[in-house]
């Protein structure tokens, strides 16, 4: 029975070697990306900055990170994804490793776009890769790599709990990014090793392959503009996709979440110390809720591929929407009303993220899959990592329930506008 075991968990490995490792690859750089907001006190504090540079600081992080997201599809689609994916998490490590320095802030602000840019290209890369070796389950194989990463987010504040405690000339915060800057690195390695036997061979082939099509003869040279564009596709080709209306209303819905979830996700902890009285560590451990949720992503991407990725979406947005607005009234409530605001924002906004996903590979061109994505990505994230700042300059000019209510509208106006699409399919 033992060896029926093994044999049965080998040959599972062997199917799903590629979603284990992307997912691992993601856990790592969503842990980078959630360690941060747990420590924006401290930080502020070692550097002597305000809420408003603080959140500006993590919206430069997030800036790069959005900044690499057509350019990562456009490479994807030209030269392959295992390049782009070993490249990232290489970046995102050393990133890391050079953190264990006590540095300036200028210095940390060069580190922190470092990060974002490391960790940036990863799942337009992963997204592609895993589509193509999984096509016939892609909601649940996305959603359970994003429940890899999500669940980053649960650790990172735990684990920063954990490296305070621990003794040493050298703040714990410091140390649990140089083991995460380690376990980067081997990551790498088992990638390399793993999943891509050759990286260099398949860019010799992918490069061959453009040079041929390059020097092809006048008849080949003569296809159609739609066939042209197919073999090599350019900004042009990836701007046009922007025609189609619903998919540009399905980006303008999506971009309104990623603001929301990007501003709560930054604050969250800050929000519930300052406006709801909450301890640190109470907060902290709302945080990790806010991301224990993420189990809802396998879910809803396996209800996706049964009924279909808008009616997923419109219940995962409206959740969000509702979930927002319990936090910003309920702050004098109580922990229980806190905590279930916060699990339900969490099972909401990580509900959406696979389906989104499953939506724009359906909605894409294959030829065109990667770069799309990207683009899309860089929207989205762009949107998100301005978040972070105009949240912190409200809250420091303002206050948090007022920066709050700004994110609640925004999933507010996603939710509605997914709700006009699903009209106008019927």
């Amino acid at each position: 029975m033992n060896h029926r075991l093994l044999i049965s968990l080998k040959r599972s490995i062997n199917q799903f070697d590629v979603l284990i490792i992307l997912g691992c690859i993601w856990f790592l750089g969503k842990f980078i990306r959630y360690v941060f907001p747990p420590l924006f006190e401290l930080l502020q504090d070692t550097f002597v900055v305000s809420t408003t540079l603080i959140g500006w600081s993590f919206s430069l992080f997030l800036f790069a990170y959005a900044a690499v997201q057509f350019p990562t599809g456009i490479v994807c689609d030209k030269f392959g994804t295992k390049l782009v994916i070993a490249g990232g998490v290489l970046v995102s490590s050393i990133g890391a490793l050079i953190l264990v320095v006590d540095t300036s802030f200028i210095i940390y602000l060069f580190l922190m776009i470092l990060l974002g840019f490391g960790t940036g290209v990863h799942k337009t890369a992963a997204v592609q890769l895993l589509s193509d070796t999984y096509p016939t389950h892609r909601g649940r194989v996305l959603g359970i790599f994003d429940t890899f990463g999500t669940f980053g987010g649960v650790v990172a504040p735990l684990a920063v709990v954990i490296a305070a405690s621990i003794p040493g000339q050298h703040p714990g915060w410091r140390i649990l990014l140089f083991g995460t800057g380690v376990l980067g690195l081997v990551y790498t390695a088992l990638f390399i090793i793993r999943v891509d036997n050759n990286i260099l061979r398949d860019i010799k082939k992918a490069y061959d392959q453009r040079m041929a099509s390059t020097g092809s003869d006048t008849a080949v040279q003569s296809h159609s503009t739609t066939d042209q564009t197919a073999s090599n596709p350019n900004g042009h080709s990836y701007l046009k996709l922007f025609v189609n209306r619903r998919f540009s209303i399905f980006v303008i819905a999506a971009i309104c979440f990623a603001f929301t979830y990007q501003g709560v996700v930054s604050f969250l902890p800050l929000y519930l110390v300052q406006e709801a009285g909450l301890t640190s560590s109470r907060a902290g451990i709302l945080y990790s809720i806010l991301f224990i949720a993420s189990f809802s992503q396998v879910v809803a991407g396996e209800i996706s591929d049964q009924i279909g990725t808008l009616p997923v979406i419109i219940g995962s947005l409206g959740l969000a929407t509702i979930s927002v607005v319990v936090l910003i009234v309920g702050t004098d409530a109580g922990i229980v009303v806190l905590s279930v605001a916060t699990l339900s924002i969490g099972l909401g906004a990580h509900s959406f993220r696979p389906v989104r996903g499953a939506y724009l590979m359906e909605s894409l061109p294959d030829d065109l899959s990667a770069g799309g994505l990207g683009i899309v990505r860089t929207l989205l994230m762009g949107s998100g990592a301005v978040a972070p700042g105009v949240v912190g300059t409200v809250a420091d000019i303002f206050s948090f329930r007022l920066a709050f209510t700004i994110l609640a509208a925004s999933v507010g106006v996603a939710t509605v506008l997914n709700i006009l699409l699903l009209y106008d399919s019927t």
